[in-house]
């Protein structure tokens, strides 16, 4: 047969084998991606579990609680007039 009546068949299978080696190496990359997650939960969970049994080793400082500056209570006089100045200007 002659050689330029193949060439479309022989592309096409070419074709088909590459798409065929881009799903595999698809799922074989995003079962490789799931199980490192799976494993990376697995590892996270047991070791919370682990920290909190041995936490009496080395425990943590209790925080130091900031003292609370109360604020000093406006007087509902000097708000009233200062709103009612600021409507007067806007007029």
């Amino acid at each position: 047969m002659n050689r330029h009546i193949l060439f479309p068949l022989l592309c096409w299978e070419f074709v088909m084998d590459i798409l065929l080696q881009g799903l595999v190496l698809l799922v074989a990359g995003m079962g490789i991606v799931f199980l490192f997650l799976m494993l990376l939960v697995f590892v996270m969970n047991h070791s919370s579990k682990l920290v909190v049994r041995f936490n009496h080793i080395l425990p943590d400082d209790e925080p130091k609680k900031k003292p609370r500056v109360v604020a000093a209570k406006a007087d509902d006089t000097a708000i009233a007039i200062s709103i009612a100045v600021a409507m007067a200007q806007s007029r």
